[in-house]
């Protein structure tokens, strides 16, 4: 096996600047995703393939914690990087993956990452409690149904995922679908668990994954956007102590303008103090400077102390508000909305029921799958379709890549699990995983309403990508078609958008190979160049304008030639197209002759055994050797007079 080559090593992997023994810190500023054949982008955890042979990586501490993204003098976030055994195995053989995600990244688990891990599940934690008993009440179980939900997911995920900022538990969109296909019994949503866990193992196993490819980035980048909106929207009612307000987006900005003038005090005052916390802990997070080993003791550990601030600020926040509302509630008057109690004790491992006792007598699984109905299709590829989006957002914002089959092994895994601790259908979380992500999480083993709120605003906030629009504008505008159609109808419902972006990608992708770019240049003979491969879509479009050129013309070419240096595939539809134009053109006393044939496309063409099949090397040779039976003139020189893009650029 050939020596594997010493790349250079990517900004923000810990790599030298070029000389032995020195290190620029201007190459941690900005993380860049590698090639999937250099191994892809490294993650925080080692979760990529592994990454060329390059530098060690710099000592990290807490310290080396990355902050936002664009500023210089934030530290980086200590990063996993492959050491050179990993990189081959025998001679001759490619070195083995653990089959397992977590043997990847545990191996090499550093004590660096420990701390921000710690921090990130705590800040996590405390931000799920609250947020699954309010999604329970969204899908019309009982409370305690949530807290079931909450913890598999996290414990699956760590040993399943491939993305280290996703955390699996109850959503808003999961919990509505819960509501309307479960009706409010707890019998039927863990029996719905069960059964989409099962689907999405299938999916799994059988290697579906690549259906996910056609979510593209302008879809990832809309519904990403959209969700930070709605979501952060959708805690003002709860910083300001509203309740009974539509969850629609459009129904929830309308109600809480009209009912401001009920907000609550106590709620709002607590609310906007702990976002204030937040926004200043981040800023000083990013312009915190790293403190020397030479400096004195009291100054180093008065930078770890504000260190360790900054970085669990989600969680000293909500740990600050629960004493603020349990000292209010020790002296008597409670100014803020509590969650309120429920059940104490953890729920019984055992398989969910399959049937249910009615006062009438018991409906069997088979009639508790028709009551479910559509819902046995659309709870299962919602889930699958939200967390693949959240995975795909957060792997290309902090330079990962994510394994969608292994995600949906992971997701099925989870729900069926779930289903034995009485939990519904989980997926991936944005509010949390927004929550992890900002936290610092750097692997997967990452109670108060208005504390949440200003958590999750505070964390989904940096998601919106506002430059996203200005440069599909200028790179290719016909690309913000899909991301306006999943930014808008996410504020309809998250899933319409999802689906409908994808749709449109979709339709933009047929189109672009129902008409593919065709240049024409006249001479003396018609040069026909394809600019893409030719499928039976397009085969009508090609003839039309191959005729409507050859024929139309005041002075006929004798010949024509389609270059096909471009065309890396055909199917059979196309052959009978090309044969059909054969013949058409033979009709009108021309010929057709093709050049620059790639093998595949050759082997096939000569297969068919086209009547009166020519082909060339090149298009000058085509030109020569079509001059002789055009009278043996000499071959003007081409001119572009005609050209069909397919698409807006």
């Amino acid at each position: 096996m050939a020596p594997v080559p010493t790349a250079a090593p990517a900004a923000g992997l810990g790599g030298s600047s070029g000389r032995p023994g020195s290190s620029s810190p201007r190459s941690h500023e900005a993380p860049r995703p590698l090639r999937s054949g250099a191994g892809g982008a490294a993650g925080c955890a080692g979760l990529a393939p592994a990454a060329p042979r390059g530098p060690a990586p710099p000592r990290s501490g807490p310290g080396t914690d990355r902050g936002p993204a664009g500023s210089r003098s934030a530290p980086l976030r200590p990063r996993y990087r492959p050491r050179p055994r990993e990189l081959s195995a025998m001679p001759g053989s490619r070195c083995p993956r653990p089959a397992l995600p977590v043997l990847r990244w545990l191996p090499r688990y550093s004590r660096a990452w420990l701390p921000l891990d710690l921090l990130a599940g705590l800040a996590v934690g405390l931000t799920a409690v609250p947020q699954a008993l309010a999604y329970a009440e969204l899908a019309g179980l009982p409370l305690q149904y949530g807290l079931y939900s909450s913890f598999m997911g996290c414990f699956v995920y760590c040993l399943l995922g491939t993305a280290k900022d996703v955390t699996l538990g109850p959503t808003a969109i999961m919990s509505l679908l819960v509501s309307s296909y479960a009706f409010h019994q707890p019998v039927y949503a863990v029996l719905l668990a069960f059964l989409s866990g099962c689907i999405q193992l299938a999916m799994g196993l059988l290697r579906l994954g690549f259906l996910l490819d056609f979510i593209s980035c302008p879809v990832i980048k809309g519904f990403t956007s959209a969700a930070s909106i709605t979501i952060s929207f959708n805690q003002v009612k709860n910083i300001l102590g509203l309740q009974a307000i539509p969850r629609q987006f459009f129904l929830q900005v309308y109600e809480t303008l009209r009912r401001i003038g009920e907000t609550r005090a106590g709620d709002a005052v607590l609310g906007l103090s702990c976002l204030a916390a937040l926004a200043g802990l981040r800023a000083m997070k990013s312009h915190l400077p790293q403190a020397a080993p030479t400096e004195p003791l009291a100054v180093r550990i008065s930078y770890l102390i504000v260190w360790i601030s900054a970085t669990a600020r989600n969680a000293l926040v909500v740990l600050f508000a629960g004493l603020v509302a349990y000292s209010f509630q020790v002296l008597g008057s409670q100014p803020f909305r509590l969650t309120g109690s429920i059940p104490q004790g953890l729920p019984a491992f055992q398989p969910p029921r399959f049937s249910l006792a009615a006062p009438n007598g018991t409906v069997p699984f088979q009639s508790m799958v028709q009551d479910m109905g559509v819902g046995l299709a659309v709870v299962p590829l919602m889930g699958l379709l939200e967390t693949v989006a959240i995975a795909k957002a957060f792997a290309s914002q902090n330079g990962y890549r994510i394994d969608p089959n292994q995600e949906l092994l992971a997701l099925g895994v989870a729900n069926v699990l779930g289903s034995f601790v009485s939990s519904y259908p989980v997926t991936g979380s944005f509010g949390r995983t927004a929550v992890n992500a900002q936290s610092g999480v750097c692997t997967p083993a990452g109670g108060l309403v208005t504390a949440l709120a200003a958590v999750i605003i505070s964390a989904v906030v940096p998601m919106f990508d506002a430059g996203i629009f200005r440069t599909l504008w200028r790179v290719k505008r016909l690309d913000l078609v899909p991301l306006c159609v999943t930014f808008l109808l996410c504020f309809w419902e998250v899933q319409y958008g999802i689906v409908a972006g994808v749709l449109v990608s979709g339709l933009l992708l047929l189109y672009s190979v129902a008409r593919p770019p065709i240049k024409v240049s006249e001479g003396s003979v018609l040069l026909v160049q394809l600019g893409s491969s030719l499928h039976f879509p397009a085969v009508e479009h090609l003839r039309d304008m191959v005729c409507s050129r050859a024929l139309a013309a005041a002075s006929p070419p004798g010949s024509v030639v389609l270059d096909c240096s471009h065309v890396s595939s055909i199917d059979y539809t196309a052959v009978l197209g090309l044969a059909e134009l054969l013949q058409e053109l033979h009709r009108h006393g021309l010929s057709l002759a093709f050049c620059g044939l790639q093998d595949p496309v050759l082997q096939v063409l000569l297969s068919a055994d086209l009547e009166g099949f020519q082909h060339f090397p090149s298009w000058e040779e085509a030109e020569r050797c079509r001059a002789p039976e055009l009278g043996g003139s000499r071959a003007e020189p081409l001119t572009s007079t005609a050209e069909s893009t397919g698409l807006i650029q």
